[in-house]
């Protein structure tokens, strides 16, 4: 049994959420900072092994100026 508890639409939501961090200019430390979080827990989104809940995703929609629809 694999690992991976995630759907190819989860991939795709994580992928476009590194890219819009990119073209935000921020690093992981720097969006961590904004949510309130930990470096790690950004970076476990990221990489996949951890679920952005909706809440969690207009959040970074608000810090990466862009529309929530952008990542779904």
């Amino acid at each position: 049994m694999s690992n991976n508890l995630y759907t190819k639409e989860h991939k795709a939501i994580i992928e476009k959420l590194k890219k819009a961090r990119q073209e935000a200019g921020l690093d992981q430390i720097a969006v961590a900072k904004k949510l309130g979080k930990t470096q790690s827990y950004v970076s476990k989104i990221e990489s996949g092994q951890r679920k952005v809940e909706a809440l969690q995703l207009k959040k970074f929609a608000k810090i990466y100026n862009k529309n929530i629809t952008y990542f779904i």
